[in-house]
């Protein structure tokens, strides 16, 4: 069965202040750090477009695992910023790493939600045609298409990439996947003419009303209890719809990931990153994954530990 074997990341070494960028709008260091939820930002340097991104997150990831490019059968990218509307982003990335022509690759055009539906996509794909091994990356750098004036999106989002190594000897496993869409909210979190606008609002009304009911029907699926579950990675969408889900699901607080301070909403790359700093810690076995916002889409997933 395969599953997640290990996860490399690329961290932009640019931080921005929120604290300083806040003073233009008169708002309150606390009201940044416990409702925003972001003290600092990562922002990709100017010259450097998403397929370096991925590139530079996939190379992490080999340093850690010692993969040989030889044995990758297919490379996914999740983004919704790419370098081109045509060619792929996973397609420069094969170009640029040198990778085998046998190697399938493909973009899934999915922001928030797009690490989970990934996960499970890849993990589809490879035992469908009956392949080893695949590297699922996330790069959105929001930095691209963000309004410097718009203080709904200026102080939240960061830039940053993950590679995911997906094989059949893994540290997780994945089950009771559950997703949907709400494609008559798109309008709450859009990108036109280039220029992302947020719905703050109705982005969170969103995820506090859709996503417990998400939760407990992936619980469902795994015959699960929420007691039962050691870690719950939600998307960093802000500090307050984290403290949010928290509170309306009862949940301890101590059992949900935050790491959201220092880097930003750094979309489809929030939940891997998360993950990232988990992947040692064997004394979480059962790790519930929950993604949700642009599309507005959403889907969640049991990880559970192997080894």
């Amino acid at each position: 069965m395969h599953g997640i074997k290990a996860i490399g990341s690329y961290l932009p070494k640019t931080q921005i202040d929120n604290y300083t960028i806040g003073q233009r709008w008169d708002l309150k260091p606390d009201f940044i750090k416990s409702k925003i939820g972001v003290v600092e930002r990562l922002v990709k340097d100017p010259h450097e477009d998403t397929s370096d991104m991925a590139v530079k997150a996939f190379e992490a990831l080999r340093n850690k695992t010692g993969m040989e490019l030889s044995n990758i059968d297919a490379l996914v990218v999740v983004t919704q910023n790419p370098d081109y509307n045509i060619p792929h982003v996973a397609g420069l990335v094969h170009g640029k790493l040198g990778l085998s022509e046998s190697v399938s690759t493909f973009d899934i055009s999915l922001g928030c939600s797009g690490y989970v539906y990934g996960l499970n996509i890849l993990v589809g794909f490879l035992q469908s045609v009956g392949m080893n091994r695949g590297v699922l990356i996330t790069a959105d750098p929001y930095s691209k298409i963000i309004n410097m004036d718009d203080k709904n999106t200026v102080l939240l989002f960061g830039d940053a990439a993950t590679a995911t190594l997906i094989e059949q000897e893994p540290v997780y496993s994945m089950h009771s996947f559950a997703g949907g869409s709400k494609g008559d909210l798109k309008r709450a979190l859009i990108c036109e003419d280039g220029t992302l606008e947020m719905n703050g609002r109705d982005v969170f009304n969103f995820a506090a009303s859709s996503i417990p009911g998400l939760v407990q029907q992936t619980l469902d699926r795994a015959d699960l209890s929420l007691n039962e579950i050691d870690a719950f990675l939600f998307h960093q969408g802000s500090g307050y719809i984290l403290d949010t889900l928290t509170r309306r699901m009862k949940l301890e607080s101590t059992k949900v990931i935050h790491g959201l301070a220092n880097v930003g909403n750094t979309v489809s790359s929030s939940i891997p990153l998360l993950l990232e700093a988990e992947i040692d810690n064997k004394r979480r076995e059962k790790l519930l994954l929950c993604g949700f916002g642009v599309g507005l889409s959403y889907a969640s997933c049991i990880c559970q530990r192997k080894d």
